[in-house]
């Protein structure tokens, strides 16, 4: 058993992207590796995939190994159940985190959603009613960040907020943990303003995927 307290994590946001690679086709396994004519992925980078694969389309993974210039592998990525990922069906597109920046000066950071809903019915015969689950309410991630108008995340978040494209986020916990999320991103335009209090801006994430976690390397 063991507690963590999230003191001391940093957050990152996607500032820019690789060219997207084209592949043509992915394997059902765990971990997927996808086949393409030619990428210039390395181990270690980050990649956000389109997908014939509904429960794949728009998640971000890290590429774990590559196979010369023909395919790479998704870390985390189990499509071993044909049913979710019909044979032949997961083509699509893959694109690379480029450049990365920091958003310091967090003062809170709250996550809502992800709640599990139920449809509740009973049988004639039944005293009880039953539950069975089904979707999940969506994820929203709020960052309370102090205003600084200098910080060089700051025009790359009012750009999300103007595109409202799907961009990538990277949470870095103490320990060596990695969360990453794809969401689309706004950023209030104002200042709050409340006497002898700290003026922040609050930045909105909602996430438009499932998120993928890694654990830390395991020191030998």
């Amino acid at each position: 058993m063991a507690g963590k307290l999230p003191n001391g994590s940093t957050f990152d946001f996607a500032k820019t992207y690789g060219t997207p690679v084209v592949f043509t086709a992915i394997s059902n396994a765990n971990p997927a590796v996808a086949t393409t004519t030619a990428h210039t992925f390395k181990v270690g980078d980050f990649v956000t995939i389109t997908s014939g694969w509904v429960k794949a389309t728009g998640r971000t993974f890290r590429v774990s190994a590559v196979t010369s210039t023909t395919g790479f592998t998704l870390e985390g990525l189990d499509t071993t159940d044909k049913t979710r990922y019909p044979i032949g069906s997961g083509a699509g597109t893959a694109k690379a985190v480029a450049t990365w920046v920091n958003i310091p000066q967090i003062t809170e950071a709250a996550s809502s959603g992800g709640d599990q809903n139920f449809y509740t019915f009973g049988y004639l015969e039944d005293d009880d009613d039953r539950q069975i689950p089904t979707s999940k309410n969506p994820v929203v991630l709020t960052l309370t960040v102090a205003d600084d108008p200098s910080q060089p995340f700051v025009p790359v978040l009012e750009e999300a907020d103007e595109s409202k494209t799907t961009q990538v986020q990277r949470l870095n916990l103490v320990g060596g943990d990695q969360i990453l999320y794809t969401s689309i991103a706004s950023i209030t335009s104002t200042p709050t303003l409340t006497r002898n209090q700290l003026m922040t801006r609050t930045i909105t994430l909602a996430v438009q995927a499932r998120i993928t976690r890694y654990k830390a390397p395991v020191t030998p």
